[in-house]
């Protein structure tokens, strides 16, 4: 009975994260597609709990209770700028979650192991009981599932905590690699597997090993992150999304586990064809990223000339009152300043006079896959005229003002017009084809990337400086 129950609740959650996952591909089904992954992880946990071989109810409740409070409790505080940094946290626990797993695992295994060569009768129970009537190929099957899960989660783990600084501005977010990067990248690698070979022959100590190869992942993931520039953390977190997802995958096979199999396999590649969706848009090779990112040697960057002209509200209103067709590019900056909600009353006066108004989000925008997109949708800008760059990036010659709101590396035409740029090559949305562009920014800094923008010198530019949030509603009381 047990086993029936959990098996047609294990079927019944994976069809409800199936359609999360895929519900999420529109705004408009996302929140209904995130229900469903709530039902489909609550069943997942009670069908867990009834099922064969659990125990310890006491101890289970206390805990699901202290991490349904806490995550109460971060959901509640994390703003949505700090989202991109939340994830990668999360990431993170999943990846020292499986290291973990992978320990016991093979604790357990150990201890069957003696147990038998000893010639002592034992009832095990729980999963010691399933290693126990297992046949020594399926346990070489499983030292393989417990290294790459334990391999795979300690990477994950120490890469996410550092993206998790990164993006929080807790570390230097250009890249650093120790002398030697890419070579002891490689050697911590090929130890790592030396290792593993020692450990599925059962040459000495199993944890020794497993401890070793641990520290050496740890170091892989950490200094393999170090090494990749800020600009490229949008590929990074989906590709930490993968490894987590391949990590839990391996725990699933581990623990005989169809449930975790399935939705680490779903996360996993998921995470992965995200990645290279945010490559191609980057046009960046995934192992390019990984090896270096952004920042690497290039040549001498192109000279830029002119200067950066100033506007005022005055200036801004005006010609949007002139023109008949607009368009807002969103950018993090307009998150850090959390502006959506003065971007979306803009928007709703602009359309009110007669206006046509879209936005242009390009995949990378922001510091997280569809940031923005989730951004717009909270201030509930009408989801049709949110258009992706190939939707839009043809008709910016065609378009009175294009409004640039805390966003640089995006519009940068230096990605098409130097090959030194570290972004050449790189789509880009072509704003400075637009009849006049008004970017709406801080300061004259260079942005996250540290890459300077020549469209901020551009005839047709005008630089509408300070905090996004009150430019733009100093702009809303001058629209007509």
């Amino acid at each position: 009975m047990e086993y029936g129950f959990t098996t047609a609740a294990y079927v019944v959650a994976s069809v409800l994260f199936i359609l999360s996952l895929g519900g999420l591909s529109g705004q408009e089904s996302a929140k209904r597609a995130i229900w469903y992954g709530i039902v489909g992880m609550a069943l997942a946990v009670i069908a867990t709990l009834f099922g064969p071989g659990a125990g310890n109810w006491l101890l289970s409740l206390i805990m699901i209770a202290i991490g349904g409070a806490i995550g109460w409790v971060v959901a509640k505080r994390v703003q949505m700028t700090e989202m991109p940094q939340l994830v990668a946290a999360m990431h993170s626990l999943v990846g020292l979650a499986a290291v973990f797993v992978g320990f016991n695992a093979q604790i357990e295994l150990g201890r069957v192991l003696r147990a038998k060569a000893d010639g002592v009768a034992h009832e095990f129970a729980g999963f010691a009981a399933i290693l126990a009537h297992k046949t020594p190929a399926e346990i070489a099957m499983l030292k393989i599932e417990v290294f790459l899960g334990i391999f795979i989660g300690a990477i994950t783990f120490t890469g996410s905590v550092v993206a998790f600084g990164k993006l929080a501005g807790k570390v230097d977010g250009k890249p650093k690699k120790l002398p030697g990067g890419h070579m002891l990248n490689a050697g911590a690698l090929a130890l790592s597997l030396l290792l593993g070979i020692l450990y599925f022959t059962g040459v000495g100590p199993a944890l020794f090993w497993l401890v070793l190869i641990t520290l050496l992942a740890f170091f892989i993931g950490y200094h393999l992150i170090m090494g990749i520039g800020g600009a490229d953390m949008p590929v990074v977190v989906s590709m930490l999304n993968s490894y987590s997802g391949w990590a839990a995958a391996m725990i699933g096979f581990t623990l005989s586990n169809d449930l975790l199999i399935v939705t680490g396999a779903l996360v996993g590649s998921s995470g992965a064809i995200l990645s290279y969706i945010m490559c191609k848009a980057m046009n960046r090779q995934f192992v390019s990223v990984i090896l270096g990112g952004f920042g690497g040697d290039t040549g001498p960057a192109a000279e830029i000339e002119g200067e950066q002209v100033a506007i005022d509200a005055d200036g801004v209103a005006s010609a949007l009152n002139d023109a008949d067709s607009v368009v807002i590019v969103p950018g993090y900056g307009m998150a850090v300043a959390q502006a959506q909600g003065a971007v979306s009353e803009l928007t709703r006066k602009l359309r009110a006079a007669g206006k046509e108004v879209r936005f242009a989000i390009h995949p990378v925008a922001g510091r997280l896959p569809g940031h923005m997109n989730v951004l717009l949708a909270e201030a509930k800008v009408p989801y049709d005229i949110v258009l992706e760059m190939e939707e839009i990036n043809d008709d910016f010659p065609k378009t009175d003002v294009v409004i640039v709101i805390g966003s640089n590396d995006i519009v940068n035409p230096a990605a098409q017009d130097d090959p030194n740029s570290p972004i050449a090559g790189m789509p880009v949305l072509e704003v400075w084809k637009a009849k006049n562009v008004f970017v709406s920014k801080r300061g004259q800094g260079t942005g996250y990337s540290g890459i300077e923008n020549p469209l901020f010198f551009k005839e047709n530019t005008r630089m509408f400086y300070g905090d996004a949030k009150d430019s733009l509603n100093k702009l809303l009381p001058m629209i007509d």
